[in-house]
């Protein structure tokens, strides 16, 4: 089924089939959410049977991030280009090729070879899903919609450790990768049978040049982030990749503002609508992404708990943003309150569930599930009135390349989250203890006493509490930014 290339922000009526078709994408997102969290319950065992180093582990994860953030505004401009429909078809059969690939591999290379082409199609999944979600829907339901897109992520998110958790107990570790092919072929199936085609009707000419600096760019940058709280900030694995994303980025940004047809329009930028919700699209990221990472470490770390233990313990978070979203009431909240307001009391509410986190941790788990309720209430409300704001912002023929734009911010937030808060944690941990290892574990092990340990574990907690305070005061103020730059686009009758 096809339908006219006509952009989707001029729809005035759904698509007959939009809800299916939105459960379809949805469940193509859904794989490549799942392989974002579920190798990380897999790594003793890739450790065990397939001899994996250190740094074979730590790439095993990062070709997959770094291929696919690096990618994400290339993929975009192609399925506007080339058809949203075709990328989305393609990324589903690249993403199954490399879960075969990766599930019957025997050494560590093919693995990394294997995430790395994963990563490719995660790219274009990511950024056809939303952008066919536009399409699709008349504006009045776009808010819905990707409310429900949004809570998919959560809940990939979510139960990406608890279903590789069940996975290891019952097979060996390839199969945490085949377990993507039989739901990819029938989300291919699906695509084929029911989302309707669509592209930009100007077929402007490919922007190759742009695709290669955006592309090394964006993958320095990431790299670098992903490489500071390991080996240093000041180390030249750290500041050579980010110099070459520096000069890279400017060499794109000059270009982008100098061909006719570029890729990414930078005239974007001056839009405070565009700007207020990519600003608050990193905040949001970077203080949810970094702080819910430490908290994993501190439930197995200090609380004990294994990984399929505080993958449930944490999965209220997400099921807050899933019940919020399904229902509707997230969608009805942002349309009463406008999306400045929403964004900013969302982000607020956010704010508060990290801050609770941060000080009712020594409370046991019900501090903690209070916070991770606010967030996830928070998130429900902001997450998809954010995302509705960048993409209403960019031109409906340019919904692919508006959806790279959302991803790359949610992927550099996160990581640069991760990365900063990792920092602020171990620097207070650090002062706190007096023996050589930094980590949790190693100092543990060299703790001679019980007194010792304790106190341990407690500059540990400590470390826990600023870094989540950081985070808590990013997310505010991300809200603030963004609900501030909205309203003013607002009155000034851009919005």
């Amino acid at each position: 089924m096809t339908a006219p290339t006509t952009a989707p922000g001029t729809v005035t009526q759904g698509h007959p089939q939009r809800w299916l078709i939105l459960g379809v994408i949805c469940l193509a997102q859904l794989t490549v959410l799942l392989d974002n969290t579920i190798l990380n319950v897999a790594i003793p065992s890739l450790t065990r049977e397939l001899g994996a180093e250190t740094s074979d582990i730590q790439w095993m994860i990062n070709a997959y991030s770094l291929v696919q953030s690096g990618l994400l505004l290339t993929a975009g401009s192609a399925a506007d280009r080339y058809g949203r429909k075709k990328m989305l078809a393609a990324g589903l059969v690249l993403f199954g090729l490399g879960s075969l690939v990766a599930g019957l591999a025997d050494s560590t290379a093919q693995l990394i070879a294997a995430r790395a082409g994963m990563g490719v199609g995660g790219a274009l999944l990511m950024t056809t899903t939303l952008a066919v979600a536009m399409q699709i829907f008349a504006p009045e339901e776009q808010p819905r919609a990707i409310g429900i897109w949004a809570a998919v992520n959560s809940l990939g998110f979510a139960t990406g450790p608890l279903l590789g958790g069940f996975m290891l107990n019952h097979f060996w570790w390839g199969a945490i990768f085949l377990i993507n092919l039989p739901v990819a072929a029938l989300a291919l199936l699906a695509v084929v049978a029911l989302v309707p085609e669509s592209k930009n009707p100007q077929g402007n000419r490919p922007d190759l040049l742009g695709a290669l600096l955006s592309t090394i760019g964006m993958t320095s940058l990431v790299f670098a982030i992903i490489s500071g709280p390991e080996h240093g900030w000041t180390s030249g694995r750290v500041l050579t990749p980010a110099a070459v994303a520096v000069v890279v980025l400017a060499a794109f940004a000059w270009w982008e503002n100098r061909i006719p047809h570029p890729m990414l329009d930078m005239h974007f930028f001056r839009d405070r609508r565009f700007t207020g919700a990519v600003a608050g699209a990193v905040l949001i990221t970077f203080g949810m992404g970094g702080s819910l990472f430490l908290l994993t470490q501190h439930m197995q770390f200090v609380l004990g708990y294994g990984p399929l233990e505080a993958g449930l313990r944490t999965a209220p978070l997400a099921l807050m943003i899933v019940a919020l979203n399904f229902t509707g009431l997230s969608a009805k909240w942002s349309a009463r309150l406008g999306t400045p307001l929403s964004i900013g009391l969302g982000m607020a509410v956010m704010a508060a569930g990290l801050a609770s986190i941060a000080t009712l941790t020594d409370h046991g788990y019900p501090g903690t599930l209070l916070g991770l309720v606010l967030i996830g209430a928070g998130a429900a409300v902001a997450s998809p009135a954010m995302a509705h704001a960048i993409m209403s912002a960019i031109p409906p023929e340019k919904a692919g390349v508006g959806a790279g734009i959302n991803g790359t911010v949610a992927e550099f937030g996160q990581g640069l989250g991760v990365a900063v808060l990792g920092a602020v944690l171990n620097s207070r941990f650090a002062a706190g203890i007096s023996v050589a290892a930094v980590s949790l574990p190693g100092a543990l092990a060299q703790a001679g006493s019980r007194s010792e340990r304790a106190r341990i574990t407690e500059a540990f907690a400590s470390g826990l509490e600023s870094s989540q305070l950081v985070g808590a005061v990013a997310v505010l103020l991300g809200g603030v930014v963004a609900g501030v730059l909205l309203r003013r686009a607002e009155r000034d009758g851009v919005a």
